[in-house]
């Protein structure tokens, strides 16, 4: 779950730094919300690939209870 603590974190600087560029005209703002953004997009693969394999394990077991 600390990838989802992760995710949730820089969802918040986003947003901290979104509004501050938006509304404050604050370019490095943009910048820094730029940057938040593509590590959002990196975790957020990055917690696909852990569902998936996890699901995948999980199926790999309950088929092999069958056998």
């Amino acid at each position: 779950m600390d990838k989802l603590q992760e995710l949730r974190n820089c969802i918040a600087a986003v947003s901290k730094d979104s509004t501050k560029f938006f509304e404050g005209n604050n370019k490095a703002a943009g910048t820094r919300a730029r940057k938040h953004l593509q590590e959002l997009k990196s975790l957020a693969q990055e917690l696909r690939v852990l569902i998936q394999s996890t699901k995948n394990e999980k199926q790999a077991e309950q088929h092999a209870e069958v056998e």
